[in-house]
Formats: structure tokens, sequence, C-alpha cells
């Protein structure tokens, strides 16, 4: 088996259905183990597709969020505020501020005044970072084709709603815990 193909199946192997059960057992938890063991693989499998985008954007000279950043320039008419990117990608103004300097650098985008408010600096997006866009498409869009080329159409549909469901429940990660969780936790 290559090297590919074992890092794929990895995702199978940790963790398990049986391990989850007894890291939930240890800590004489309700909670359940089939949730747990989901929600990990997800974990597992969202750290997967982190590295490989990162690999996979590397190809044409990018990161994943120099590409998010570009694109979203492009769906929005070349043209957004610094803070309408940060909104848009979902970080911070630092993030965008340190993305937008190293493309700049490179020459696929520029600042200048706002067309809206002379006041405030406008990313643009520049001729080359167009042509950078075009020219990565063919076979950006093929490789992601590819990614979920296992899943028929009623498949992907299917993967999309599930996807969405779960999307809406990331929050339980990031947000401050509410009422006491089900289980036998005690402050004792």
């Amino acid at each position: 088996m290559n090297n590919n193909n074992k890092k794929i199946n990895d995702i199978e192997a940790i963790p398990s259905l049986v391990q989850s059960k007894r890291q939930i057992d240890r800590y004489n938890l309700d909670i359940d183990a089939q949730a747990i063991l989901v929600a990990s693989r997800l974990m597992a499998a969202g750290a997967m597709l982190g590295h490989a985008s990162e690999i996979h954007f590397s190809r044409f000279g990018l990161s994943t969020g120099r590409y998010r950043l570009l694109a979203d320039l492009e769906d929005n008419a070349g043209e957004e505020l610094p803070s309408q990117l940060a909104e848009h990608l979902g970080v911070t103004r630092a993030t965008v501020t340190g993305l937008i300097d190293i493309l700049e650098r490179d020459g696929l985008v520029s600042r200048r005044s706002s067309s809206d408010d002379g006041r405030q600096k406008s990313v643009v997006l520049t001729e080359e970072g167009v042509k950078k866009l075009r020219e990565m498409a063919p076979e950006h869009f093929a490789r992601l084709e590819a990614m979920v080329g296992l899943l028929n159409i009623e498949e992907r549909s299917v993967f999309l709603d599930l996807l969405g469901r779960v999307t809406q429940g990331i929050s339980a990660l990031t947000d401050e815990l509410g009422p006491k969780p089900k289980g036998n936790i005690s402050n004792e």
C-alpha cells in the first residue's frame, strides 16, 4: 500500500468506536459513543483536508487563505474593504492585513482609496490576480471534482445536507458552555 492510501485509511482507524466507548466509560459520562466517533473523525478529516489544501494551493504559489481572499475579491467585483474581506473569510482584520501584504507584494492585489469612501483603503484585484485565478482554474476545479469523485450525485446531495447540519453544530466547540452537559460530571 502506498503512503497516500495509508494516510486515507488512517482516518478510519483513529479513533475506533471501541476507543470512544472506553474513553466515555473511563469518565463515567452519559454520552453517545457514536456521536463522539463521528465528531472525532470529522475533526481528523478537517485536519487532513487543511493540510492537503495547503499542499494544493502551494502548487500555484498561494496559501488557502490567499486563494480565498482572491476568490472573494473576484466574487465581489474585484474590490472590497479589508473589513469586508475579514467578515467574508471569517478571520481577523490582522489576518487579512497579512494576506493582503503578501498578495500585494506578489502583484495580485493593490490598495487604493475606496470608491465608496475615500478615507478608507480598498483592496483591488489586479490584472495579474485575475490572470492567476484564470490560469489555475482548470487544474484547481478538476482536483476538487476528483476529491469527491467517489460520491455519486445523490450521495453528494446528502453529504451537502449533512455537512450543512454539522457546520451548524461547530459553535459547540467555540461557544461558552451553557447549561451543564449531559453526564455525571460533578464539581466535587
